[in-house]
């Protein structure tokens, strides 16, 4: 008798991770004809419009017979759909696409109609923001948060498992090694995403920038330096930074500044949008490794930051989170606007709380002329209270905290 396998077999490690977007990626697609749902490759997009959109037609750009076939025939290969649900993947590779979904949409009429995922930022063309205005709902997924894990039972043993682990789902919901999936990921990114975007040649001197933006996480950004320390130019290294934000691997935190200071700093802070990938970067290797690293309190500050974004993401605000900083030190990491003022949140990596932990909070309050709405410190150690009016938080508990 033949030996077979079930196909379920291959699943049985699969763990299902639910989607804290998934109930606003269906009410928007019920509002709008088309939706758009970006962020970083391996975020798991497609498995997300997947399970809410089961009945959909799929198709994806990635596969070169089905970008021929819309390429000779885009009208006719769109309209092959008519009345479904559609569901592109990747849409970003043919950008000329658009322009024909424009005319379907707006003869039809309907909402719905088509549902798009992309691991680039294609809406920063213009003439593609022109064919979508007003008829394109955009939700933006990055990799787990901290409150999908918890949500999916899925166990931790340590704050620093769980930042040099990293939060895409591929490395929660089966059986994977870290290093090989990072390894992976990176040449992959290199190879497609990077020249598809641009098509540089020097593509190790591009790996050699990414590993210096990460060494530079939590920092003000310096150009120059950073250009001059990977050997290419300022505006070689403004370019390159721009790629690394249009496929979703770095967040570039504008300052928040009013006039009440004219000495504040005003240059942007660099962040990454995962963790993982950070401490790949660094070459951080074990959890333990990060304990005594010399950016543990970058790489704590990087995390709570993704927390951060991740939580108003969820919620379909707008990525506005700012940082201050003035020239004398004081600063706050994170500010964040609300409709009875701002949040201010500060991260420190420390178990124990310093009375210096809350000087820059209670230093912006005092020449500040807005009304501070909260005030939050979060730490990694257990313990949570309020003291002067300032709220310390345990890190567990940062997304059920107002963002």
């Amino acid at each position: 008798m033949p030996f077979t396998i079930c196909p379920t077999l291959f699943i049985i490690f699969a763990i299902m991770i639910d989607r804290i977007l998934a109930k606003k990626l269906l009410s928007l697609s019920r509002q709008f004809p088309i939706v758009s749902v970006m962020g970083p490759r391996q975020s798991g997009k497609t498995t997300l419009v997947k399970s809410v959109f089961p009945k959909a037609d799929y198709i994806s750009l990635e596969d070169p017979d089905t970008i021929s076939k819309a390429e000779k025939d885009p009208r006719g290969f769109l309209n092959s759909f008519k009345n479904k649900m559609v569901v592109i993947d990747e849409v970003q590779r043919m950008p000329s696409i658009f322009s024909y979904i424009q005319t379907i949409v707006d003869d039809r009429g309907k909402t719905g109609q088509f549902i798009f995922t992309g691991s680039q930022n294609y809406l920063l063309h213009q003439k593609v923001t022109q064919s979508l205005a007003g008829r394109v709902a955009i939700l933006r997924l990055l990799p787990l948060s901290v409150s999908e894990i918890n949500g999916a039972g899925i166990k931790f043993k340590s704050l620093e498992m769980l930042m040099q682990k990293g939060f895409y789902p591929a490395l929660w919901n089966r059986k994977v090694s870290i290093l090989d999936w990072y390894s992976s990921y990176i040449f992959s990114y290199l190879e497609r995403d990077v020249r598809q975007i641009q098509n540089i040649i020097n593509l190790s001197g591009f790996q050699k920038f990414i590993r210096l933006c990460a060494g530079r996480t939590g920092q003000i950004l310096n150009l120059t330096s950073l250009g001059s320390d990977c050997g290419i130019s300022h505006n070689t290294a403004k370019a390159w930074l721009s790629i690394l934000e249009a496929s979703f691997i770095v967040h570039l935190l504008q300052p928040y500044y009013e006039n009440f200071n004219k000495r504040i700093i005003k240059a942007p802070k660099l962040y990454f949008l995962d963790s993982g990938l950070l401490c790949y970067l660094l070459n951080i290797y074990e959890p333990e490794a990060i304990v005594h690293h010399h950016m543990k309190g970058a790489l704590f500050e990087n995390f709570i930051f993704t927390e951060l974004i991740k939580s108003r993401m969820h919620k379909n605000l707008p990525a506005e989170i700012y940082y201050w900083r003035d020239k004398t030190g004081n600063e706050i990491d994170f500010i964040l606007p609300a409709s009875n003022g701002f949040h201010l949140i500060e991260a420190k990596a420390g178990e124990t709380i310093g009375s210096d932990f809350l000087r820059g909070m209670d230093y912006f309050r005092r020449v500040s002329k807005r009304k501070a709405a909260s005030a939050s410190l979060v730490y990694s150690g257990k313990n949570e209270y309020t003291s002067n009016g300032i709220n310390i938080i345990n890190w567990r508990t940062i997304s059920q905290n107002p963002v």
